[in-house]
This record gives C-alpha cells, structure tokens and sequence, in this order.
C-alpha cells in the first residue's frame, strides 16, 4: 500500500516552490500597476510626456514627409495628396450622376402620363421610323422628298 501511494503523488520539483513566488511576484505588480495606471496624476503625466514626444518629433517627421514625396515623385507613384485629390473628385463624380440619375427619374416620371396607350403605344412609336425608312428604300419618290 506504500507502493500505491507514491506512485500516485506527483514527483518533487524542486522549481515548483519558485513557481509560486513569481505567480504572486506577478500577481502584485500587476494589481498595484493597475492601480497606478487608473490614477489621474499617471493620465497627466502620459499626456505631458506625449505632448512633448510629438513636439520634438515634428521637425524629423516633416524631413521624412519630404524625403518620401521626392522619392515618390522620382519614381513617378502617387502620393497621399494625389489620392485624396482623385478620392473626392470621384465622390463628386458620383454625387452628379446619382442627380442626375434623380433628375431623369423625375423626367421619366413627368413624361409616364403623356404616353399613348401605354406600352402599346411606346413599340408603335418605336416602330414609325423603321417604317418610314423601309418605304424611302423601296420607294424612289419618297426618297427625292428628303
């Protein structure tokens, strides 16, 4: 029965008892910097240093904007300028042909009732010029009244 008993603990790690301290270790920092990142004082102090990050880093980032449109520009791509230019001059595009669109739905709209018969009367109107084109053929005196 001894046997049976140890073979069914779990052998010795010596690392198990460090395990667990770096578990807490862990567990501590992380409850006291959540504490420390949720404090007004740590938001301001974020802000102070982000603000003087980006004004110190303007100059580099414009020399680097510059340098990009050269080589841009020398290797004959757009730049971000170029497609924006292109994105709103196609928006605008759009936009006057959805007028457009709108304006010829109301055109069609005014003329609906101005029809002849309907559907009947539209393939007779069809039809007229055709007719009249098969008769100039056929018919040498109609043609000289053109």
């Amino acid at each position: 029965m001894a046997d049976e008993s140890a073979n069914n603990s779990k052998p010795f790690d010596p690392m198990e008892p460090w395990r667990g301290m770096r578990d807490a270790y862990l567990d501590a920092w992380a409850k006291s910097m959540v504490e420390m990142v949720n404090t007004e004082a740590y938001a301001q102090a974020t802000g102070a240093m982000l603000d003087s990050y980006l004004t110190v880093s303007a100059p580099f980032r414009e020399a680097v904007e510059k340098a990009m449109l050269k080589t841009l520009e020398q290797l004959a791509m757009p730049t971000r300028a170029d497609v924006v230019s292109i994105a709103e001059r196609m928006t605008n595009i759009e936009m006057r042909l959805d007028d457009l669109d709108a304006k010829m739905d109301s055109i069609v709209k005014a003329i609906a009732p101005a029809k002849p018969h309907g559907e009947a009367g539209l393939a007779a109107a069809r039809k007229a010029p055709q007719q009249a084109r098969k008769a100039s053929r056929t018919n040498p005196a109609a043609r000289r009244k053109k």
